[in-house]
């Protein structure tokens, strides 16, 4: 009698083991997400506010699958090791479905890569270099944001109409720096042949020597001048380019230094007529960006930067994926990022299927002062598909699948 009523307790056990499991398996899809935000919190701290109200808006409409969605968020300190690290981690311990985010470009890489190893998604948020989708690319990385060389080739017309000879160029010396400057470099030549790149300046990220960087750039008397600086470093080198003249009737190009987190705190140190990649948001009046720009402000009682269309995006690019998937199997995620199209405050985007590239766009205009406040003062929208290199050039660039 004694080991019947054995046989039936584990029988119950077994039983309510069994239905414990589906009841288990409707909980949160966890999708995990690395990056350095205290490194880079001017940007950051927004794209953090940005994917939160994405994920508020696509859980309130019911989630995904018929579960809701959680990010779980690690910060990698700026460091390529703990990045690495912390998405084994996300991986292992917290049982995420796939990997996101990452800022820099060098720590994209390096999370791209352990993706490839441990053929995993992973959706590339910010990083801005051209070898996470060409050169180094792989089957399982996904990049949202427009490329060095996309944004590059958003200044090139501009830039060639001048018709300006020599040319200095000022980066930050680590991957996304280098990226760009090889880019401009490339495509400005072969808009203009004969130019000459007179010198280049490449200081360290976050180390800047303005004064000594900008008197080398003053010596080598350039016609026009390319920068890829931004953060505190764009900050230092307007300060000390402004007391020494080195702008004075000199065009300058800078990447993303529209951006409101790296505009907003030049303030009225602001240069005038720069051309800049950017985000205008106090000026875009599409209906896309309105409702997106007021849901915001009330969420958050703040205006968006770019980082907080950059989470926002990749929270609905997350939820779009799964939902055309049907699935979280890895090989039917990836099935469906290829082509996949997203609803932006940019307007509609597509991820391609030929290198996994986003077709998202960057605004393109002038910088100056505006109520003692550095605004864009001329503008237009550059679809991102307009500024790719042909498929032939991106199937030579890119590894096989």
């Amino acid at each position: 009698m004694g080991t019947r009523r054995a046989f039936f307790a584990a029988a119950a056990c077994v039983l309510a083991a069994g239905f414990a499991a589906p009841a288990a398996a409707q909980g949160t899809i966890k999708i995990g997400e690395v990056n350095s935000y205290k490194r880079f919190p001017a940007f950051l701290e927004p794209y953090k506010k940005g994917w939160e109200l994405g994920l508020e808006e696509v859980n309130a409409a019911g989630g995904v699958l018929g579960r809701k969605l959680e990010l779980v968020s690690r910060d990698d300190g700026g460091n390529q090791g703990d990045a690495v690290r912390l998405a084994e981690e996300l991986l292992s311990r917290e049982g995420v479905s796939f990997l996101t985010g990452t800022f820099a470009s060098n720590i994209g890489l390096a999370v791209s890569d352990f993706a490839k190893q441990k053929k995993v998604l992973f959706i590339a948020a910010e990083p801005l270099t051209d070898k996470i989708v060409w050169d180094n690319g792989n089957r399982y990385t996904f990049r949202l944001r427009p490329s060095t060389y996309m944004q590059t080739a958003m200044l090139i017309p501009d830039a060639a109409k001048l018709k300006k000879k020599r040319w200095a160029i000022v980066y930050p010396n680590y991957e996304y720096g280098q990226s760009a400057t090889a880019a401009f470099k490339k495509l400005l030549t072969a808009q203009q042949p004969n130019v000459e790149f007179v010198t280049e300046q490449a200081p360290p990220l976050g180390k800047i020597d303005a004064g000594a960087v900008v008197q080398a750039i003053a010596d080598s008397k350039p016609d026009a001048i390319f920068s890829s600086l931004f953060g505190p470093d764009l900050a230092n080198f307007v300060r000390q380019g402004n007391l020494r003249g080195l702008f004075k009737d000199r065009p300058v190009f800078n990447l993303l230094a529209g951006e409101p987190e790296y505009l907003d705190p030049l303030k009225q140190e602001t240069p005038n007529g720069w051309y800049v990649t950017g985000y205008p948001w106090y000026g875009i009046a599409t209906p896309e960006h309105k409702k997106f720009l007021d849901a915001y402000k009330n969420r958050h009682n703040d205006y968006p930067r770019l980082g907080s269309v950059v989470g926002y995006t990749l929270v609905k690019t997350v939820a779009a994926a799964i939902r055309k998937a049907g699935s979280l199997d890895t090989e039917k995620l990836i099935a469906a990022m290829k082509g996949l199209e997203v609803d932006s405050p940019f307007g509609k985007m597509t991820y391609r299927a030929l290198d996994h590239q986003s077709t998202m766009g960057a605004y393109v205009g002038q910088i100056g002062l505006r109520d003692g406040k550095g605004v864009m003062t001329s503008f237009r929208y550059e679809p991102g598909e307009k500024h790719l290199p042909p498929d032939a050039e991106v199937r030579k660039m890119r590894p096989a699948d």
